[in-house]
């Protein structure tokens, strides 16, 4: 079989089932897992499809930049018990960092220490939710303002992090993708959550399972730069069993 008619059959099976895999086009046609992967780099590079984790979709993976009031309505419940779970990780007396995201809106209403807890946060909205809570002393990062995420980025917001050290971050994203790692829709707002996770010892990442398989245009970080993430029960099986061979402790918010 030459490549022209190998490359037709591949785009024939994505028009019929929407995706393909690595695995099963290997051996269907009888060459390696490297020359398939070759063969969708090939196409996505024609703009016939878009490579996955494993394969390949005619579904754009890319996160596109939504305001608030639409972030708001995807997967709410699901944020709500993502947000309930995150508490528990919280320990007395400790200092954390929250990120932007709907998500983070939801940690910060379900968060209710006993004790003293300092929080750093670049998100206004998680702000203004927090000084409710009586116990909660909160530092609010300064910078430029984006709109779509009632957030700051910007140099001075990452050099106030420079000067100091936390126990967890609390990270919102855009995507999640088992090969392209982290990302969010915008390069300031990835750079700043790379100096979150430079100031925290554990990096606990919030994402619904609509994240799962998106790529945002601002990559954050490696997967092994995770420590937990925290998700809901629509996360596919395998999608658990990969970032668990990797490491990472999968939480599952009912």
């Amino acid at each position: 079989m030459s490549i022209t008619e190998r490359h037709e059959r591949i785009l024939n099976k994505l028009k019929n089932y929407g995706k393909v895999n690595v695995q099963d086009l290997s051996a269907e046609f009888e060459v390696s897992d490297v020359t398939i992967r070759k063969d969708l780099r090939i196409l996505e590079d024609k703009g016939l499809l878009f490579r996955t984790h494993g394969g390949a979709t005619l579904s754009n993976p890319y996160a596109v930049d939504r305001s608030i009031d639409e972030k708001e309505n995807i997967k709410s419940e699901e944020k709500e018990s993502i947000g309930r779970a995150a508490v528990d990780l919280i320990g007395e007396n400790d200092s954390i960092i929250i990120g932007s995201g709907t998500t983070m809106v939801a940690l910060a209403r379900h968060l209710n220490p006993s004790k003293d807890l300092n929080v750093i946060t670049s998100a206004l909205n998680v702000s203004l939710e927090l000084i409710k809570h009586q116990h909660v002393n909160i530092i609010q990062l300064g910078g430029q303002i984006r709109a779509s995420s009632a957030s700051v980025v910007g140099s001075y917001a990452e050099g106030f992090l420079q000067e100091i050290v936390c126990g967890i971050l609390f990270l919102g994203v855009d995507g999640v993708d088992l090969d392209y790692g982290i990302t969010t829709t915008n390069l300031l707002e990835a750079r700043l959550n790379q100096r979150f996770i430079e100031a925290a010892q554990v990096t606990v990442v919030l994402a619904d399972s609509s994240k799962f398989g998106k790529r945002g245009f601002g990559r954050i970080c490696d997967l092994d730069e995770v420590q937990y993430l925290i998700t809901d029960p629509d996360i596919p099986d395998k999608s658990v069993r990969e970032l668990e061979e990797r490491g990472i402790k999968v939480i599952i918010a009912e």
